[in-house]
Parts: structure tokens; sequence; C-alpha cells
């Protein structure tokens, strides 16, 4: 423990002209004084380690010393890659690795570059969980992605409406979709997909699989994702709508319904209405979506669709109705 925050300590001098013991407590997350016994212990092991005494002093290298520690290990490398999703290596155990490897490469970069990686952090940053939603990786995510890693089998336990099922699996690969973890994994001959948090229990064992050289995690997403978007939208609504609720259909229902829902539209009528046939989840779902667009959108059935939202209307207009009642 003690000799990797020593190859930090360097890491960080060599990429800094100095730093003060106060920031290397803070990196690395010890008091100063274990700064200072640390600096002494490399001081004794001969790298030149020199402090800056006064109220502007602090720690830096003499004449340019430059470590050759600056090899990426294998789990610091694929860290490395995921950098740019900080809470997702947090949710799988990778933190640390990855500040390692990017320490590792701004010590290898000319001092000319010793500020790209700052750079690049203040102008790109990805967020993947959605508005609102709180931010709850699951218990096993660590342990799935250690499999993830190392081409390990598992054996889970799965929670699903019928009760909880066991499940030999090759896990392929994590997925992070807003907010949510997946796995691909191959199960009784075949690429499945399971939601990480209804996991109940996960033991990774000692026997490795074999990883198809042909298989693509980003294409096999898409194409599930795709499938899955499709199977979901199995009713269908008949709708007329404003020129404003034919704008606003795509944020207020499936993107690509609405899409293909109003490419398929006719002409549209002496005010601009058009007819849609919308591809929907549920009534109850198109009832909740399409309350959205309000008197921009009319519904044409199903009748008992349109029975409830004229209900609604009646309930709305009330609300809003002057009091007949004098004062």
């Amino acid at each position: 423990m003690r000799a990797a925050r020593l190859i930090k300590l360097v890491l960080l001098l060599q990429s800094r002209s100095s730093m003060t013991g106060t920031e290397l407590a803070r990196r690395l997350e010890v008091s100063e004084r274990t700064v200072a016994r640390d600096v002494l212990a490399l001081s004794e092991a001969g790298v030149p380690v020199y402090a800056d005494r006064g109220r502007t002093g602090g720690y830096r290298l003499i004449g340019g010393y430059r470590t050759r520690l600056t090899g990426l290990g294998r789990t610091e490398a694929e860290a490395l890659f995921l950098s740019g999703v900080p809470a997702a290596l947090r949710d799988m155990g990778l933190a640390d690795a990855a500040s390692a490897a990017r320490l590792k490469v701004s010590a290898a970069l000319l001092p000319e570059l010793s500020d790209a990686p700052t750079s690049a952090a203040q102008r790109f940053h990805l967020d993947a969980p959605g508005w609102w939603q709180p931010h709850d990786p699951p218990d096993l995510l660590p342990s799935v992605a250690d499999a993830v890693w190392d081409d390990r089998r598992m054996t889970a336990r799965y929670a699903r409406p019928g009760g909880e099922v066991e499940r030999d699996l090759e896990p392929y690969g994590l997925i992070l979709k807003a907010g949510v973890w997946y796995l691909a994994a191959r199960a009784d001959g075949d690429v499945r997909v399971y939601r990480v948090d209804r996991f109940t229990a996960v033991t990774v064992g000692e026997a490795r699989f074999h990883r198809p050289e042909t298989f693509d995690l980003p294409g096999f997403w898409e194409e599930r994702a795709a499938a899955f978007a499709r199977s979901i939208l199995r009713d269908r609504v008949e709708l007329r709508l404003s020129p404003d609720g034919a704008r606003r259909l795509p944020y207020v229902t499936d993107r690509t319904a609405a899409h293909e829902a109003l490419g398929a539209a006719g002409a549209p009528d002496e005010l601009g209405r058009v007819a849609v046939t919308l591809a929907v989840e549920s009534q109850d779902v198109a009832y909740e979506q399409l309350l959205a667009l309000g008197p921009e959108a009319e519904v044409l059935g199903p009748p008992e669709l349109r029975e409830r939202f004229a209900r609604a209307a009646d309930r709305a207009a009330a609300l809003y109705r002057p009091s007949l009642e004098t004062p």
C-alpha cells in the first residue's frame, strides 16, 4: 500500500513543477505529516525530492528527474478508456485504477502538454443518469464487472415476475443506459440481456470462458434496444394533431414511433391539422403521454380512450369555468 503511494507521489511531482504538502496530502488522501515521512523515505532511496521552505514553498523533483515507472497495467489501461464516465468507473470499482492511469499518462507527457488532461476534463463531461433519478448503483455491480473484465463464468440468481431463477452465465459486457446497468451474457446457448439491479446473488467462478472475437457489444445493444422498443409498442392510437401538436409529439412519446406516424400522415386539413396512427405501449401509457399535448391533440380512437380524454377535458373545463355566483 505504501509503495503504491510513494510511486503516486513521485508521479504527481513529475507532472507538476512543484506541489505543496497540503496539495499532496489531498491527492494522496493522507495527512501532511505522512507526506513529509514519504518524502524523507524517497530521499533516502535516492529519489531527488527537494523541499522548498517558506510560505510559498512545497516539494519538487530536482534536475529534470523522470521516473521510468509509467508503464500502464492492464486494469489501468482498460480503465483509462472509461475515464470520461467517472460515475461508471466508481460504480464498477475502477476509480483508483483510472486515477493511476491518468497520472502515468500525465507523467509521460512532454512538459508543454502537461495541461492536456485538465484541459479536456474541463471541456467534456458525460453524465449518464437521467434527470430526477437517484444515483444508486447495484450492490453486486463490482462483482459482475470483475467477471466481465476477467472473462470468468458466473452463477447468478435473478429476480423476475414469476420468482427467482438461477443462471450460469458467460458475462460478455456491461451497458449503462439512462442510469440503469444491463449485462449482456450468454446463457443456454443464447446471448441475453439482464438488469444488474435484479441480481440477488452472484458467484464468480475461477473457470474462464472463450469470448467470441466476432461479438460486437455496441452493435448487439443497438439491435436489442431497437427490438425491445418495437416489441413494447403493441397498441395503436388514432390522433388529429395541430401544427404545434405535431411538432411536440416526438417529445412526449416514443421518438421513433412519433416520427414514423408523422411520416405516414396524409395531407393537412384546412386548419393545418394532420391525422396520424401512433404506436403506443398501451392505452394507459398513451393517456399519460398525450395529456401533455392538451388541446393540440384530439384522440379519434379507440373509442374508450377518446371517452377518457373527453371526461378529462370536462373536468379541466370545470376547474377554469367562471363561477355563476355573484359576490
